[in-house]
């Protein structure tokens, strides 16, 4: 099956000659990205870590973002933990088989759509290959609010958990790179489905627009809606060079984050675009000498509190996935090695 996430050729130049008249910035130096990086990864490998002592279940904020962050990490050839990447692979793994049986009943675990979509994107990410326990999650995907015509989320947790097009965008990358050859003809008929609502709807806040812009990014689009749904996020960016979560809030390292490493993996957008430099210095500046990235949560908490070795108290889990969106779109503006 063919890669997920990336767009054709022609869709990135096309983009490309829209910025091409964008003014010139000078970048950040590489030696100090890599080096807000290392004090990133370190801090986020010691909390996955300390997650697993409290918890057994998959989690988007302790499995699937960190995962994400050091496999690009190792594609920009910093080391990693390679025992500790593979623990959360196979702790995602177990979680799921876990579920296996839910799953074939249309039932699900805890976050729905949303849970399982994040799983398998880490998963994926990791190199893990297609089992029975991913092809019940994607059996799950194809039955899951099938006369919708998208995967609607489930739970109120803003950012992460609150937006029909992050849970269609994580459901369709799913499908993806795991459905079955059985299942092909479902995918195209849910596939298609998706296409129309996210070509009609555009999205109230930057969550739905950065997973909008996902979405069509796998579904390869005409290259004007690629390039408008770029524009529409690059035109949001603040005067510090940061975005917000809504209008009303002020910029903040998940915003930021969230919307440099979208624009690059799907937008067609170069990180050394201008806009794309302004992001990384907005990052580089809001970087806490720890290593990571604060945000206060806007979520009601329903879990029984515990450390998990992030800093930052309440806020530890949106701080995380923060943090590991701002190390991932700081580690697209270093080269692949």
């Amino acid at each position: 099956m063919r890669s997920a996430g990336y767009l054709s050729w022609a869709a990135i130049i096309g983009v490309w000659a829209m910025l091409l008249s964008a003014p010139g910035r000078a970048a950040p130096p590489s030696d100090e990205i890599r080096t807000a990086v290392e004090k990133s990864l370190s801090l986020l490998e010691a909390s996955t870590k300390e997650y697993r002592n409290h918890r057994e279940c998959f989690s988007c904020h302790h499995q699937a973002l960190p995962t994400l962050a050091l496999v690009e990490a190792r594609r920009r050839g910093l080391a990693i933990d390679e025992e500790n990447l593979q623990e959360a692979l196979a702790l995602t793994a177990r979680h799921l088989e876990n579920g296996r049986e839910r799953y074939l009943k249309g039932r699900g675990q805890g976050g729905k759509a949303d849970t399982a979509g994040y799983a398998l994107w880490t998963l994926d990410a990791g190199g893990w290959k297609a089992d029975e326990a991913t092809a019940a999650v994607t059996e799950y995907f194809l039955e899951y609010q099938k006369d919708e015509g998208r995967w609607k989320r489930t739970s109120r947790r803003p950012p992460t958990e609150a937006s029909d097009f992050t849970t269609t965008f994580v459901a369709l990358r799913g499908l993806r790179t795991f459905a079955t050859d059985e299942q092909q003809e479902r995918v195209a008929a849910r596939t298609e489905g998706a296409r129309e609502w996210l070509l009609s709807s555009t999205g109230d806040d930057t969550e739905d627009r950065v997973f909008r812009l996902r979405a069509l990014g796998l579904l390869e689009p005409e290259e004007a809606v690629i390039r408008e749904a770029a524009e529409t996020l690059l035109s949001q960016q603040r005067e510090d060079g940061g975005w917000s979560q809504t209008e009303e809030l002020e910029s903040d390292p998940y915003a930021t984050a969230t919307v440099l490493a979208a624009l690059a993996q799907a937008g067609g957008v170069s990180p050394s675009d201008s806009a794309y430099q302004r992001g990384v210095e907005y990052l580089l500046k809001s970087q806490l000498e720890d290593g990571s990235w604060k945000v206060v949560s806007r979520s009601d908490p329903f879990q029984t509190y515990f450390e998990s070795g992030f800093p930052h108290g309440a806020d530890q889990f949106i701080s995380i996935a923060a943090s590991s969106w701002a190390t991932i779109a700081l580690l697209l503006a270093l080269p692949e090695e």
